[in-house]
């Protein structure tokens, strides 16, 4: 029994069979699923990449569409995480009630929440992958590295999730999450060196941006895109733990607080 909603995360193997419901529906729109989450970065890469990258040309030693390509694979994570995150976890709590219908079973609100934040970074995954294979058909690059930037999208994508679910938890309605992205997601994209490197901008621009979990991320998959390695990459995987851990505690204590109070 929940003693506080402040309790400790308690996690039990029950959280799984809730990641297996969520994959059987997944399936059935698995195609048009994964084409959304990344027509927006493939649009981006295609447009940009090609388009402005042929009056750009390098930037930071490589071309332009390398350069874009790399970031989008870290947007795409944040991207996917964060929409099944917010708008397919809120309709699964708020609309289909299906985690009411998962509470009479034995398990617990903390398993499912747990498992919603691992299937969303399980989806942004598959986003990711499908969006590597185009860089690698394109030429863009194919460096073996590229499989390793799968375990840090992975893990950027529990971070999303979780920094999401705690806004899904606090939501009355789908109206809410434009807030969310408006001012929170837009923003960190383009000050996450994704586009364009943050020594363009104002120093005090560039400490936030020291901070920010996207920028994280980036910093940890774009070398390991283009066959490289991270320059440093204890302090990004430690912004993106913490990230991670912060969000996913906030969210359960918002979450029980919305389920018992």
């Amino acid at each position: 029994m929940l003693t506080s909603f402040y309790a400790t995360p308690h996690v039990t193997p029950s959280f799984w069979p809730v990641v297996m419901r969520n994959l059987l529906v997944w399936k059935k729109l698995a195609g048009p699923s994964i084409l959304g989450n990344i027509a927006e970065p493939l649009i981006t890469l295609v447009a940009f990449g090609y388009g402005v990258g042929s009056l750009i040309g390098q930037i930071d030693g490589m071309p332009y569409i390398e350069y874009l390509a790399s970031g989008s694979v870290a947007v795409s994570a944040a991207l996917a995480a964060t929409f099944e995150a917010l708008y397919s976890a809120y309709s699964r709590m708020a609309v289909q009630k299906t985690w009411d219908s998962i509470l009479n079973a034995p398990i617990a609100l903390d398993d499912i929440v747990f498992a919603e934040m691992l299937w969303a970074a399980i989806k942004a995954l598959f986003s990711c992958t499908a969006i590597l294979v185009v860089i690698f058909l394109l030429g863009i690059s194919r460096a073996p590295t590229m499989l390793l930037a799968l375990p840090v999208l992975g893990l950027a994508g529990v971070t999303f999730a979780s920094i999401g679910l705690v806004f899904n938890a606090v939501a009355k309605g789908y109206d809410f999450f434009t807030y969310y992205f408006t001012l929170v997601i837009t923003p960190m994209t383009f000050l996450s060196g994704v586009y364009f490197p943050i020594s363009q901008m104002p120093p005090w621009l560039q400490g936030v941006a020291q901070v920010l979990p996207l920028k994280a991320a980036v910093d940890l998959v774009r070398p390991l895109v283009l066959g490289t390695w991270p320059v440093d990459p204890v302090r990004p995987l430690l912004i993106l733990t913490a990230y991670a851990a912060c969000g996913y505690y906030l969210a359960l204590v918002l979450t029980r607080r919305r389920f018992f109070k």
